[in-house]
C-alpha cells in the first residue's frame, strides 16, 4: 500500500535551477517567485560539523573559494561569494546553512527535499548530522522534508538520527539491487534520471508502494512522458517553462 503523499507533483532544482546561484536563498526566492512550492537542495558539512547548501564537494565552480568546501570551517565558507559566478546581480551572496533554508520554508509553508550530498569519506556521519538538524528544525510541523541521496550510507546514517523523516534513493543508472537497498533503507520513493524510467519500472516501483520521482526534467517533451506514466514527483530547472501548477 502506497502511503500519502504530501508533496507537490513540481520540485525546483537547487532553488530556481539555473536562473539564479544554485543552493542559495537568492535561488529559493526566485523559484517561489515563479510559483513553486517545493525545493530540492544539497546538503554537506562543514569541517566543524555545520550543514551547509552546495553541490560539488569543491568550492571551485560556485563559489570564490577553492579546494573541498568540507575541509573549511563554517566561519571560513561564509566569508566566500557565492553568487559572483552566476551573474554580477549575485555578487556577493552568500552560502547557506540548511538552518537558514529551513526557517526560509518553514515561515512560508514551502516544502524541501534533501539531497543529502556527503564529501567523499563521510557519508554515514553527513547523513547523521543532517538527520539530527532535520529532526530539530522540522520538529512539530506537519510535513517534514523529504531526505534523498545517491549514498545508501548516508541514508542509513539519516535513519538512524531521524528515523520518522522520508527517505528516498536516488538513482543515475539501474544497479543490482538497487531497489531492494531502498526497500531495505525503508525508502517511500525512487529518484530516478528521468530516461531510467518506463511503464514496467513505474509499475514494479508503484507497485511496491513506492514514489516515482524524477530529475533533471527540463523539456516539456521529457515532462509530458513523465506525466503520461504516472509518475509522482519532477524536477527542474525550468522554473521558468513548467508552471507547477499543472
Amino acid at each position: 500500500m502506497t502511503a500519502p503523499w504530501p508533496y507537490p507533483r513540481w520540485i525546483a532544482h537547487r532553488g530556481a535551477g539555473k536562473l539564479a546561484p544554485e543552493n542559495t536563498l537568492a535561488a529559493f526566492r526566485l523559484g517561489a517567485a515563479h510559483g513553486y512550492r517545493m525545493f530540492e537542495c544539497d546538503a554537506k558539512l562543514s569541517a566543524d560539523g555545520v550543514p551547509f547548501l552546495m553541490h560539488d564537494a569543491t568550492l571551485d565552480r560556485t563559489t570564490s573559494g577553492r579546494g573541498t568546501g568540507g575541509d573549511l570551517a563554517w566561519r571560513e565558507l561564509a566569508q566566500l561569494d557565492a553568487g559572483s559566478w552566476h551573474s554580477r546581480a549575485h555578487a556577493g551572496e552568500p552560502l547557506p546553512t540548511l538552518d537558514n533554508l529551513a526557517r526560509y520554508c518553514i515561515a512560508n509553508g514551502y516544502f524541501l527535499n534533501i539531497e543529502i550530498k556527503p564529501t567523499p569519506g563521510t557519508e554515514e556521519h553527513t547523513g547523521r548530522v543532517v538527520g539530527e538538524h532535520a529532526a530539530r528544525l522540522w520538529q512539530g510541523q506537519a510535513v517534514p522534508p523529504l531526505f534523498s541521496s545517491f549514498k545508501p550510507d548516508a541514508l542509513a546514517g539519516a535513519r538512524a538520527t531521524a528515523p520518522h523523516i522520508p527517505r528516498a534513493l536516488l538513482i543515475d543508472a539501474l544497479w543490482d539491487g538497487c531497489l531492494d537497498v531502498a526497500r531495505e533503507l525503508g525508502c517511500v520513493a525512487i529518484v530516478c534520471n528521468h530516461a531510467l524510467w518506463d511503464a514496467a519500472l513505474v509499475a514494479q516501483v508503484q507497485g511496491w508502494g513506492l514514489r516515482t520521482l524524477s530529475y533533471t526534467v527540463n523539456d516539456e517533451w521529457a515532462a509530458q512522458r513523465l506525466i503520461d506514466l504516472g509518475t509522482d514527483g519532477i524536477i527542474t530547472d525550468r522554473v521558468d517553462l513548467f508552471s507547477p501548477a499543472a
